[in-house]
This record gives structure tokens, C-alpha cells and sequence, in this order.
């Protein structure tokens, strides 16, 4: 790919990748929890499979979830009962007010990448990207490069995102007890669920 190519993939990318969402969200609660350094191993997670999924679709697999709306169905059904269960170990991690050592919520390798993997709207904006990005007869080196700059710029975002509920988690601290706080997002990641079963 050249350069302005790039460009313009960024671009299409900016408000896909930037704007509110369920992986968005998700990070965000993470980072208000415990800032960037809990939300590493979900990051990596959630990247890896991203990159993985989205060779996937540019290579021409996984065809199957996109156009059967049973196996789509099913795969969002499981990842809002999979947010809305990380959202409840949040509401149990909540520690009572004189409880200080229970210390920041924190999401595995694992929580990242079955995010991405059970949300089938992720798989229709790679491939959106890819009708838009991808020329026919396109050479292994094109389909890395968008996959790598699909990845790397969601990856970004994300830690934006982490960063903002870091901040954000900081201001609620100032204002009432961590047991509240973890509440506070522990209930966002079930309103995530919700929206990710209802969208």
C-alpha cells in the first residue's frame, strides 16, 4: 500500500475505531479500575485476536459468521453474558468501605480476546474495511499491511480509551469510596452487555 492509501484507511478507520463502543467501554471501565497496567493483558488479548480475525476475513474465511444470523446471533448473545459477567466480578470485587486491600479490577489475556471474538459487529467493519480497502488479486503483503494498520490504530484507541477511564475513574474516586466506584463501572460493563445483546 502507499502512503496515501494509508492515509485514507486511517481516515475511514478514525470514527469506527475512536468513537464510543462495547470494546471502548469495556477498556474504559478496565482503566478506571486500575488504570493502564491492568488493562495490558486484556489489550493484548483483544489485539491479538483482533489481528487473527481480521486476516482471517481479508484471507476470505470466515464468511460463515457474517452471513448466517444464527451463528451471528449466537456469537453476540455470548459476549454480552461474557461483558455482563466481567461487569458482576466487578460489583463482587467492590470492597466495603473499610476494605482497602482487595486492590484494581483486572481483566486476563483471555477477557480481551473473547470481547473481540463474541462481538459480530467487529466482524462486519473488517470486512466493510476490506471491500472498501482491499483490491481483487491483492498480494500477501497488502492484506498484512491493512491487518497491521487496522490492529495498530484499534490499539491505540483503545489505550486512549483506558487512559480516559483512568481519569475519569480518578475524578469519581475523589468524590466517593472505591466500593462505589467499582459499582459505578462494574454496572457499565452490564449496561455494555445490554447493548451489545440488544444492537
Amino acid at each position: 500500500m502507499t502512503a496515501p492509501q494509508i492515509a485514507a484507511l486511517l481516515v475511514f478507520l478514525f470514527p469506527l475505531a475512536y468513537s464510543p463502543g462495547p470494546g471502548n467501554s469495556f477498556f474504559a471501565a478496565i482503566g478506571a479500575s486500575g488504570g493502564l497496567a491492568s488493562a495490558w493483558p486484556a489489550l493484548i488479548g483483544y489485539h491479538a485476536a483482533t489481528f487473527v480475525v481480521t486476516l482471517a476475513i481479508g484471507a476470505g474465511l470466515g464468511l460463515t459468521l457474517l452471513t448466517n444470523p444464527t451463528v451471528a446471533g449466537a456469537l453476540k448473545l455470548a459476549g454480552a453474558f461474557y461483558v455482563a459477567g466481567i461487569g458482576v466480578m466487578f460489583l463482587k470485587a467492590a470492597p466495603s468501605d473499610g476494605d482497602a486491600g482487595r486492590g484494581p479490577m483486572r481483566a486476563s489475556l483471555l477477557d480481551g480476546a473473547a470481547v473481540l471474538v463474541f462481538n459480530p459487529k467487529a466482524y462486519l467493519i473488517i470486512a466493510l474495511m476490506f471491500t472498501q480497502f482491499l483490491p481483487e488479486q491483492a498480494s500477501l503483503a497488502t492484506l498484512l499491511t491493512i491487518t497491521a494498520v487496522f490492529t495498530i490504530n484499534n490499539l491505540l484507541a483503545f489505550v486512549i480509551w483506558t487512559l480516559l477511564g483512568l481519569a475519569i475513574g480518578r475524578l469519581i474516586a475523589s468524590r466517593m469510596s472505591g466500593r462505589l466506584v467499582n459499582l459505578v463501572f462494574g454496572g457499565c460493563l452490564i449496561g455494555v452487555a445490554a447493548w451489545m445483546a440488544l444492537s
